[in-house]
């Protein structure tokens, strides 16, 4: 399975990444991905860039050496409504993509898997938001079934990360356990990398393998296809529209 969009990815803006945007675009066109999302960290992370970063992303080429950039943040989840560590401003004019998820040190207060699930189920219904990312985290236990659930009445996107199965091994269990239902339910899937440096760009042979193990198909992996990205994010972008304007 070939797919042409990794839409997880950090440059030297996140402060623990290590490449640049040219060397990341370098590297996507050299392997021959049609398009990437760089998605540095959201401002509660540390080490993460200004809000500056993220408006000013509309400096950059929309393609470079033939692939198509967007422009996103992964940002993260705050409290049980599902707030995220981004202005509105900035996610409603200067962003294409919106990643969400859970990490350490950025004030997020849920501690119970209740909580849990009540904070990724309103990140899922937060009408910016379009991808959960590496929701099998095991700090962060959550009831499944619900959020995939929410996930596809929402038609948001859930990722299976292929560096989760690198930085927290311990996660395979619970990642398995959303593959499978997103298999049953119908979810949309990303398969990405989260590369924080250049040369993991590109790569999800993990997260790959267990999509196949869960009998995802390639239809439902939505970054397998760059126009099936385009037509994901449009949708999203009309609803958020109506969502502001009501």
């Amino acid at each position: 399975m070939r797919y042409e969009a990794d839409l997880h990815i950090h440059t030297t803006a996140s402060g623990h990444g290590y490449s640049t945007i040219k060397e990341v675009v370098e590297e996507a066109a050299h392997k021959g991905l049609k398009m990437v999302a760089i998605t540095d960290h959201g401002l509660k992370m540390p080490g993460a860039p200004h809000w500056y970063h993220f408006t000013n992303l509309i400096s950059l080429p929309r393609t470079i050496n033939g692939v198509e950039v967007l422009r996103g943040v992964e940002a993260n989840i705050l409290d049980l409504k599902g707030s995220i560590d981004m202005p509105e401003k900035v996610l409603s004019d200067y962003l294409d993509i919106v990643l969400a998820g859970f990490h350490d040190s950025t004030g997020y207060i849920g501690i119970t898997r209740d909580e849990n699930t009540e904070a990724m189920i309103a990140a899922i219904k937060n009408p910016y938001v379009h991808i959960i990312v590496h929701p099998g985290n095991p700090k962060y236990p959550v009831d499944v079934e619900p959020v995939m659930i929410a996930a596809k009445e929402y038609n948001k996107a859930v990722e299976l990360n292929n560096s989760s199965f690198i930085t927290r091994p311990d996660s395979y269990p619970n990642c398995h356990k959303f593959a499978r239902l997103a298999k049953k339910h119908g979810v949309l899937v990303t398969i990405n990398s989260d590369a924080h440096i250049s040369y993991n760009v590109g790569e999800h042979s993990l997260a790959l393998a267990l999509a196949r193990k869960a009998g995802i198909r390639n239809s439902q992996i939505l970054n397998t296809s760059v126009l099936r990205v385009k037509e994901f994010l449009s949708w999203h972008q009309r609803q958020a529209a109506q969502a502001k304007g009501a």
